[in-house]
């Protein structure tokens, strides 16, 4: 990723952008109004010429079906207008949606009290997590705004990736020097990487300054990672925001003469070959001047996270925001001084506070005397409220209910299952009485292949590590631990075992989990079917064994909490597979 390089291309005028990285709410309105105009407040004292929100900021991103309740759009289109009322100052652009013949993906342009103009997202991804063109029309216009004498256009997120979308048209034809870009673009691991790297072709192709703002927080599954970027017109990385916090980045952005950069890929060389003929360009005029005299400011480059730190805050903030916009006044979680429960259990109090978490250990007939001491010692280290529940009195009378109807054979797996359940009305039961949101603790390789009890151990509200293969829980164990062992060796250490029947581990059901989640992350997210994964050297029976259980707990999955979204395909609204389903094994 290209930082601070020098540029070679002259820069004749600036102007301030003020990037407003907030965290909406989906539905709430007035809070998100409130939000926007505080935000225009701070923008104006420093004296920015243009102050840009995330896409959809006012609704909050994804709104859903909400977009189809006519109160909702009334109700929006009323904290709309408050909004324009209330905007004085600098040239304003929020994300809303655009109830006109019709709803849009739009960007107002808000200036000294008046709507001036809508901009409408032209590109709608319907793909992942994405189901924009069930909501949304598309737009066809492509503004060019002119503020003094620069000249700039709006996209919102999926625009600026396309080669003929509309900021081609934008810069060569409407001579654009500056590419505003509204977005809600969902973290996954890896993501900043690409997406400066997109940015810096693109501003490089153009011949243009890009400054993009993002989303922050998390809204259901999906986490928002920030780190909004100001990119220049030779690909350098100029600003770039802080991630996963709020914050409002203010810059002098140095602009060219004009457009063109004099390279053999400038956008005026680009447009007969690339240009989409159907976007209308046209100019609007905005009354003003740009800032002048002012101290000039010149941001900072955040460091980006390292991997692991990144995937521990995007967990952390799709817990804390989970449980914070849902108004849950605590969590719960199981303790069986396992891996799996103690990262929970470090999420959940890096994100709340430990006087919001009870852990709770249920301990029964065959959970060991080192997992029974390591939950406690685990509890103990973050300070939480800690509570024992042994569960083999309420076992013993699940079997004598049973006994009669198991006589013919053996209970096996309907007995290891009854003690998963019985921990799961346990917690269930604490949340009823105490308003708490229980967390479950199963990681994404469990859920893949069923590992999985349902009622049970797939009980709760939220599933911290639904997307967390189980290779890496062990890496960010290691890394929350990087400054204290506040996860007692012992636990990362151990074989893990579910301790429902004697000496069990849980690769008695399953592959070795290095070898497991290289054959689930090639099936999962790279969509590769047995003979390709086999290719690569893994085991056939092996794969074909790991693929028939991830097709036969689909049913499973369909029925488990939703969780925190990290990897680019999530079980949810990323993996869309049929319950019932004939298609073979083998041909995968």
């Amino acid at each position: 990723m290209a930082e601070n390089k020098a540029t070679t291309e002259v820069a004749t005028k600036t102007i301030r952008v003020a990037l407003a990285q907030m965290n909406p709410r989906v539905g709430d309105l007035r809070g998100n109004a409130d939000s926007i105009l505080e935000f225009t407040r701070q923008a104006v004292e420093k004296h920015a010429d243009v102050v840009v929100f995330p896409e959809l900021a006012l609704t909050g991103y994804p709104p859903e079906d909400l977009l189809y309740k006519s109160a909702f759009q009334q109700s929006a289109q009323e904290a709309m207008a408050e909004i324009v009322r209330n905007t004085q100052g600098v040239v304003s652009v929020v994300g809303f949606a655009e109830a006109e013949e019709g709803l849009y993906n739009a960007a107002a342009v808000i200036h000294n009290g008046s709507f001036v103009a809508a901009y409408r997202k032209c590109a709608l991804p319907n793909y992942g997590v994405f189901d924009e063109k069930r909501y949304f029309y598309k737009g066809l216009g492509a503004q060019v705004f002119l503020l003094d004498t620069v000249r700039f256009g709006i996209n919102i997120c999926e625009d600026i990736w396309l080669d003929d979308g509309p900021a081609l048209a934008q810069t060569a034809l409407g001579a654009a020097q500056l590419i505003l870009v509204l977005n809600a673009s969902p973290y996954d691991r890896g993501k900043l990487r690409e997406r400066e790297e997109i940015l810096a072709q693109r501003a490089r192709s153009l011949g243009c300054a890009i400054c993009y703002v993002n989303t922050v927080g998390a809204q259901d599954d999906l986490v928002f990672d920030g780190q909004s970027l100001i990119v220049g017109a030779n690909g350098a990385t100029l600003a770039r925001a802080r991630a996963f916090e709020e914050q409002l980045l203010v810059a002098d952005v140095a602009l060219l003469e004009d457009n063109s950069d004099g390279s053999s890929d400038s956008a005026s060389e680009a447009l007969p070959q690339q240009l989409d003929n159907s976007l209308r360009v046209e100019t609007i005029v905005l009354p003003g001047s740009l800032q002048r005299n002012l101290q000039p400011v010149i941001p900072g480059i955040v460091p980006p996270l390292d991997e692991l730190e990144e995937a521990y805050q995007a967990l952390m903030v799709g817990t804390r925001d989970y449980v914070r916009k849902n108004s849950f006044p605590s969590v719960i979680l199981g303790l069986s001084g396992g891996i799996d429960s103690a990262l929970t259990l470090a999420v959940a109090c890096d994100a709340l506070g430990p006087e919001r978490v009870t852990a709770v250990s249920m301990p029964g007939r065959f959970t060991s005397a080192e997992t029974r001491k390591d939950a406690e010692h685990v509890a103990d280290n973050f300070g939480v409220r800690f509570l024992e529940l042994p569960i083999d009195g309420i076992f013993e009378s699940y079997q004598v209910e049973l006994e009669e109807l198991f006589k013919d054979g053996g209970p096996g797996l309907a007995y290891e299952n009854l003690q998963a359940r019985i921990r799961g009305n346990l917690l269930m039961a604490l949340s009823n009485k105490e308003s708490s949101l229980v967390l479950t603790c199963g990681n994404k390789s469990e859920m893949a292949v069923g590992y999985a009890t349902l009622y049970g151990d797939m009980a709760g509200g939220f599933a911290v590590l639904k997307d967390v293969y189980k290779t890496l829980v062990w890496k960010l164990a290691r890394w929350r631990n990087r400054d204290s062992e506040v996860i007692p060796p012992s636990i990362i250490h151990r074989a893990p075992s579910a301790e429902l029947r004697p000496g069990q581990k849980d690769t008695d059901s399953l592959p070795p989990y290095d070898i497991l989640d290289g054959i689930l992350l090639r099936h999962i997210e790279g969509d590769q079917g047995v003979e390709a994964i086999v290719s690569q050297g893994f085991d056939r029976d092996t794969v074909l064994r790991v693929v028939r259980l991830v097709r036969a707990s689909e049913y499973k999955r369909a029925q488990a909490p939703p969780g925190v979204r990290i990897t680019s395909k999530a079980f949810g609204s990323d993996w869309r597979m049929p319950l019932t389903n004939a298609f073979r094994d083998g041909d995968l």
